[in-house]
């Protein structure tokens, strides 16, 4: 019952943490009390990947006369792209299985509380509780779960999280989503486009109120153009359900307005799973919902680490990995570099697609930069043109003092595949006259990158 190393919590940054674990020789366990792979892959990332790509393809199919295809009617088959999403889940759960037994990974089926003396009580499913002892450390990745609101609590069939967005038994005929940050925008893409009438309530000015504003108005003229309502400075105060449909209060800067709808999403973020995994009997501090650490993930009580939605940083699988390895890289003796914060990729998987990093223009002006801000639309592309795919932007802001690369920010089709490039760019200090000179090949999006720099600094070609 003895480890090195034992993580609470098996989603992409325990399975990731207690992997790299055993590849440094420490003799490491896993304890996860539902799924491997966490909410991630099994309720999150992957499986409504998978429903967005059931979209895709029936919008395609939909639009293919405009290829020169001519194709039947089609219809949507709901279940069958429920059950598409579960059958990639549970795939990829059979995977990160196989990766743990690779790496000679104890996997701990049961619930986990910490215990003095690096120690973790694991209750299992018949209620028996079994003590086991990590030597060099314990990490706490026990992830984050739907925010409940107290005038929207969720009752799972008529106010809804995202878990039961992605198992519904039949699609709704009428949506409301509430909030519209990736989860929010995903599933109203999604169900729009496979026929639902769906309307969007954000309490920001903008949609996706984290992006560069010019991102936030691109998306929403592209919902609006698909037929989804947008409710911008907008709050839902009350949800009726006690009839057959719900009735949904909004208030609006113009008053308030009732809308009927079958079913409300919550989307409107996470809370950190936190309560009843020993912090308090630990004494492990606790700040706004969140474990405070160091920069390598320690607690304040040495031997005990957490990473992941569970402290104050983005909640975001990538980070929960990168913590993960730094984390237990430091614990092996190693020097990692702390995680630089202002290098995270985000990623927003609607239609049209989202990607950014670093500071939006409004940051960049608020923090005291000269800027150059370059812009290249997908309209002005070859590939984008040939693909059907003309909306959205690649915008670029570079300092314009020395260069730097400070923040990109791209809507359009498959930019969630092309910020890695502006990540690798930032971390390596590029400036703007060497990404101008960086050959990209054509015809492609990734293109648009070079043309936005070459806007920045007025020597774009095709615009």
């Amino acid at each position: 019952m003895n480890y090195d190393i034992i993580v609470i919590g098996s989603g992409p940054g325990g399975y990731v943490t207690a992997i790299r674990a055993a590849q440094l020789g420490l003799k490491t366990a896993i304890v996860e009390k539902e799924s491997l792979g966490g909410v991630c892959l099994n309720w999150g990332c992957i499986p409504t990947k998978a429903l967005l790509k059931s979209a895709n393809v029936f919008e395609y199919i939909n639009h293919a006369a405009d290829y020169g295809i001519k194709v039947g009617e089609p219809k949507a088959d709901f279940s069958g792209m429920v059950g598409r999403s579960r059958d990639v889940a549970g795939g990829m759960s059979k995977g990160v299985q196989f990766l743990l037994k690779k790496n000679k990974i104890d996997v701990i089926m049961g619930t986990g509380v910490v215990k003095p003396g690096k120690k973790v009580a694991v209750t299992d499913a018949e209620g028996k509780v079994t003590e086991y002892s990590a030597d060099k450390g314990l990490i706490i990745a026990t992830g984050a779960r739907s925010r409940q609101l107290p005038n929207l609590p969720q009752d799972g069939e008529k106010i809804i999280g995202y878990r039961e967005a992605m198992t519904m038994k039949t699609q709704p005929k009428k949506m409301v989503v509430v909030g519209s940050g990736a989860i929010g925008v995903e599933f109203a893409y999604f169900y729009n486009a496979i026929g639902t009438e769906v309307t969007v309530v954000e309490y920001m000015p903008n949609i996706v109120p984290i992006e560069d504003v010019e991102v936030s108005k691109q998306l929403e003229k592209s919902f609006k153009k698909s037929g989804i309502n947008i409710m911008t400075s907008s709050s839902v105060e009350a949800v009726d359900t006690k009839g057959k449909n719900c009735v949904v209060t909004v208030k609006t800067a113009k008053g308030e307005e009732k809308i009927e709808c079958d079913v409300v999403l919550s989307a409107v973020g996470i809370e950190a799973n936190i309560q009843n995994i020993g912090l308090e009997e630990m004494g492990i501090v606790v700040d706004k919902g969140r474990i405070l650490v160091n920069d390598f993930y320690q607690t304040n009580i040495p031997g005990y680490y957490a990473i992941g939605d569970v402290i104050p940083t983005a909640a975001l699988a990538h980070v929960a990995s990168a913590e993960g390895i730094i984390c237990v890289e430091k614990i092996a003796g190693h020097n990692p570099e702390p995680l630089d914060y202002g290098n995270i990729p985000g990623c927003t998987y609607a239609s049209p697609e989202i990607s950014s990093v670093g500071m939006t223009e409004a940051q960049a002006v608020e923090k005291g930069f000269k800027i150059k801000v370059g812009k290249f639309p997908f309209s002005a592309s070859g590939k984008a043109s040939a693909a059907g795919a003309k909306d959205g932007f690649v915008k670029l802001i570079f300092d314009e003092q020395y260069g730097e690369l400070l923040g990109a920010h791209m809507i359009g089709a498959n930019v969630t595949e092309m910020i890695a490039e502006i990540v690798a760019i930032r971390k390596l200090e590029t400036t703007g006259h060497e990404l101008i000179k960086t050959v990209h090949p054509h015809p492609t999006m990734s293109e648009a990158v070079m043309e936005a720099a070459a806007a920045a600094y007025g020597e774009v070609i095709h615009l």
